[in-house]
């Protein structure tokens, strides 16, 4: 239970890291939006997704399905070939899709962050530090990560021993 927990915290946190600073925003009160984003923000939202790093995961997560269309088949070598050519087809195919979710991304950031925000967050991305940022991103989060699970252990066994002593006070025995 408590891996469980780890790998959710740390999959959220990894998350809201590649936010980055759009998710502070999102704690400010929203000015209201119009229903549906200007061409112009939405252009803005997508050099936000990019220059954020974020789309980094759409790639290992296609590569990652590609991969395993690869060896889904390891037992059958005889169609190996095949395979590996139906998945070379496939690459463009896939890189279509990767898309189709950075759009998706731009549109979740263009609905949260005003035109003038979303510039802000881009010019940023651009500069020293938030090249610097998205470039340490990956190392950042796995030592997140494995905070998290060092955190999330040691708070589990307090609480678990907390409890414990107060209910002992109260006349009862946890195991």
């Amino acid at each position: 239970m408590i891996r469980s927990v780890s790998r959710f915290a740390g999959t959220a946190l990894a998350l809201a890291m590649l936010a980055g600073p759009a998710l502070a925003q999102q704690a400010a009160p929203q000015a209201p939006q119009a229903a549906q984003p200007s061409a112009s923000q939405l252009a803005l939202a997508r050099e936000v997704a990019l220059g954020s790093g974020m789309t980094r995961s759409f790639d290992s997560i296609t590569d990652q399905m590609l991969e395993q269309m690869s060896q889904m088949n390891v037992t059958r070598p005889e169609i190996k070939q095949d395979l590996d050519q139906v998945i070379e087809i496939l690459r463009p195919e896939m890189e279509q899709q990767k898309q189709l979710m950075v759009n998706a991304a731009a549109r979740v950031f263009a609905n949260r962050l005003s035109e003038q925000e979303l510039k802000d967050v881009a010019t940023f991305f651009k500069s020293p530090s938030g090249l610097k940022y998205v470039q340490s991103q990956p190392v950042v989060l796995d030592d997140i990560v494995k905070e998290i699970a060092t955190w999330t252990q040691n708070v589990s066994e307090y609480i678990l021993i907390r409890a414990r002593a107060e209910m002992k006070k109260r006349g009862h025995e946890l195991q």
